[in-house]
């Protein structure tokens, strides 16, 4: 099992990290994508949530599973063909971010072709930047997740934050006037 990196950011309003506009940038890019497919079948069909859903696989979406039970929530992405050093869980209270890059793709470099091997004439792998995001439902503890890459499938294991109850207290309310 490996480790992948895992950012842990305490507040939600801190986005100062590069994934928040580099994930910015990609919801764009899903968008504009989605919007041609609602464009090209005329608009109101009922079939929005298949075309975006539709648009966010083709930009760099990863199949994924997100889960919850009384004390954590747990989110598999499949990850195929990507090291645990290529992967980056940004986590805040509210939400988490999976960021996978090749890094010879990542640092400019090409990867090298086999002229010997088949030639592909279609794949459904991602080789370039991989994003998932996922707004969680209710808060986490960010210093308590752990992720591990095993067999091309990332686990990610978000304990619930602790709620602390409202203390009741008696109120004696005076009828003296």
């Amino acid at each position: 099992m490996s480790k992948p990196k895992i950012e842990k950011v305490p507040s939600v309003e801190d986005r100062s990290l590069p994934v928040f506009d580099e994930f910015e940038k990609i919801t764009e890019r899903i968008r504009k994508r989605a919007y041609e497919f609602f464009k090209e079948h005329g608009f109101g069909d009922g079939r929005d949530l298949e075309d975006w859903l539709r648009a966010e696989r083709e930009v760099c979406w990863p199949t994924a599973e997100f889960a919850e039970d009384d004390e954590r929530f747990t989110l598999k992405v499949a990850l195929a063909g990507f090291d645990a050093d290529d992967i980056t869980v940004t986590a805040n209270p509210q939400e988490l971010i999976v960021k996978a890059i090749e890094e010879t793709r990542d640092s400019g470099e090409e990867a090298e072709e086999d002229e010997e091997g088949p030639t592909v004439h279609w794949s459904e792998f991602h080789h370039e930047n991989v994003y998932r995001h996922v707004t969680l439902p209710a808060e986490v503890d960010v210093d308590e997740i752990k992720a591990e890459l095993k067999r091309g499938l990332l686990t990610i294991v978000a304990p619930k934050a602790a709620v602390e109850k409202p203390v009741e207290k008696e109120v004696e309310i005076s009828t003296a006037a």
